[in-house]
């Protein structure tokens, strides 16, 4: 699972000014940085950001993920002298990310309009809660209240409780990847018209994207979609059944499939029952149906229902945990985890980089910095051209 090194990344060459904190801007960040662009992370100068404390467990490791591929250089956004050294990184970078609420930016004399004006091909990415525009664009906003006011936070539990969430920041990284979706197309735009562009990505409307049909069910038939625990309204079978030494997930609402599942049950004639021999008559029957596959699963272990669905054919998986993953074959062969060497931990496992490319390959070329500041003096020499009297460089 170690990390190989090989090529530089698509975006190599690339460099981006990351000025985010937390977790919307900073996962953009990430994402741009396993493609092989060269991020330079700004950070409060005394506290850093706060992800370098997030996490669980007696070592939070959080940090080590969404920062690595980074380097750090400590500026004061706040300061005159922290906003002079911002634009001058700005003015040599192709991408600036921010994640603060609008207006922040021009309040710090760091308006996108000037930027541009002195970088004219800069991608200026904006994530906020409500967008930069719009009655509630002032407000203050985290990703749960993006996925509260996209749907998801709505439809997420079961119906005699209150909404649920994730068990992840959904609503962060999805407006994260929106903004990277749209980094990339603003670069191809700029290497036609030489010209950068603003990419305004609202957190609700990243969980908007993905909310499927919610819209247009309520749009074209009233319908609106409520909480249904572990299902999806009108599909079945597909849930997680229980076993004798835990559960296991099978997804089964095809035809065909159902057809495949109903034989390994010893069941076949279920596919001629008309209770069960089509879908829409599968999804209004769903809780029976379930019970009724419940009783035959609860008859095996986990490992003797896996190897019935594999020789079937059907759909079908464990519920993985961190520990699952970490011995999986599979994740192993396709390196979808990796080992990253770390000053602090000695190494950190940790989720490879994604999508995987078959020419310019991503990898994590750096591991996350581990003090704040730590590349101040390399990126000031690189980017600025700082020190080149010193070194006996200049012209």
């Amino acid at each position: 699972m170690t990390q190989q090194v090989g090529a530089k990344g698509a975006l190599d060459g690339i460099r981006v000014v990351e000025m985010g904190q937390l977790i919307a801007g900073p996962f953009c960040g990430q994402l741009l940085g396993d493609m092989g662009a060269e991020v330079v992370k700004l950070e409060p100068p005394e506290s850093g950001d706060q992800m370098r404390h997030w996490g669980q467990g007696e070592k939070p490791s959080w940090w080590r993920v969404i920062a690595r591929n980074k380097y750090s250089v400590a500026a004061d956004l706040r300061s005159a002298e922290g906003q002079q050294l911002a634009r001058d990184l700005i003015a040599e970078a192709d991408i600036l990310i921010e994640n603060f609420r609008p207006g922040t930016l021009e309040k710090w004399n760091l308006a996108p309009a000037d930027l541009m004006a002195a970088n004219p091909g800069l991608i200026v990415v904006r994530v906020s809660g409500y967008g930069q525009t719009g009655p509630y664009s002032g407000r203050a906003g985290f990703g749960g209240i993006g996925e509260a006011m996209g749907g998801w936070r709505g439809i997420v539990g079961y119906p005699d409780r209150p909404p649920a969430r994730m068990g992840v920041s959904i609503g962060d990284t999805l407006a994260a990847t929106y903004g990277c979706m749209g980094a990339l197309a603003a670069l191809h735009h700029r290497s036609r018209t030489g010209k950068g562009q603003i990419v305004d990505s609202a957190l609700y409307e990243a969980v908007l994207q993905v909310m499927e049909s919610t819209i247009s069910d309520y749009s074209a038939s009233g319908t609106k979609r409520r909480r249904t625990g572990s299902t999806l309204p009108a599909i079945a079978p597909s849930n997680v059944y229980p076993c004798r030494d835990g559960e296991y997930l099978i997804g089964a609402n095809q035809d065909g499939v159902f057809a495949r599942l109903a034989a390994a049950m010893g069941r076949p004639e279920l596919t001629s029952d008309p209770r069960y021999a089509t879908h829409r008559a599968r999804g209004e029957r769903q809780e029976e149906l379930d019970a009724l596959i419940g009783e035959w699963t609860r008859t095996l272990t986990i490992a003797e229902l896996e190897a019935q669905m594999i020789a079937a054919s059907v759909p079908a998986g464990r519920v993985y945990d961190a520990e699952d993953m970490m011995a999986d074959p599979h994740f192993a062969a396709r390196e979808a985890l990796i080992t990253v060497p770390d000053a602090e931990f000695g190494e950190v496992t940790m989720q490879g980089v994604f999508p995987k490319l078959s020419e310019t390959p991503g990898q994590v070329r750096r591991p996350a910095p581990l003090t704040v500041g730590q590349d101040s003096d390399e990126i000031r020499r690189r980017w600025l051209d700082e020190g080149r009297g010193e070194t006996g460089n200049a012209a």
